[in-house]
């Protein structure tokens, strides 16, 4: 093998590593860094939970907003969420 060769194999070998491991589409890690302390509950749209993986060991409450469509983490000891929960579990009794 040339050297010219080698020199390619190599810039596609790492920059296929680097691309994999830089996917955000991939990612398992928590999704939730910052959380929504302040009472939104009239802006939310949906819910979604995402139960504790090997990747992020906590419980995760992402809301869709109605207008925006914009995803907001919910901080689940504030009171207003969990207000917020259990009147949508109702809902779906």
């Amino acid at each position: 093998m040339s050297v010219v060769t080698v020199m390619a194999l190599l810039v596609v070998l790492i920059a296929h590593e680097g691309m994999s491991a830089g996917d955000e589409r991939t990612a398992l890690r928590c999704q939730c860094i910052a959380m929504e302390k302040r009472p939104i509950g009239r802006l939310i749209a949906t819910v979604e939970v995402r139960l504790p993986t090997s990747d992020c060991r906590d419980k995760e409450y992402i809301a869709i907003l109605k207008r925006s469509g914009k995803r907001v983490c919910l901080d689940p000891t504030a009171p207003w969420v969990r207000k917020v929960l259990e009147q949508r579990v109702k809902r779906t009794q």
